[in-house]
């Protein structure tokens, strides 16, 4: 298994990349920064500049049902924001 899980594609992080060259990918949780940005560089062939990471918590949900409520969590994940070299851009459509 690999670093990057997956991109997050959502409103916020679609701002941050037409902004600020800035793009969020969802990564295992004990990869550390370094880690990070070699996977990216190698996966997407860009140049990484920074990398800002942070552990999301897991939201409480609940729903009702016949049998009743039902009370969850949704898990953790360590969200990692990488800023790419002025010029780099990662296409997340390309392969779709």
């Amino acid at each position: 298994m690999g670093i990057i899980i997956k991109p997050i594609v959502t409103e916020k992080a679609t701002s941050l990349t037409e902004k600020l060259s800035k793009y969020a990918f969802k990564v295992v949780k004990d990869a550390d920064k370094e880690q990070i940005k070699a996977a990216v560089e190698k996966t997407y062939n860009v140049t990484v500049v920074d990398v800002d990471t942070a552990v999301v918590k897991g939201k409480v949900k609940s729903r009702y049902t016949k049998a009743g409520l039902i009370v969850g969590k949704t898990s953790d994940y360590k969200k990692a924001v990488v800023t790419l070299k002025k010029g780099d851009t990662i296409d997340f459509y390309s392969n779709i």
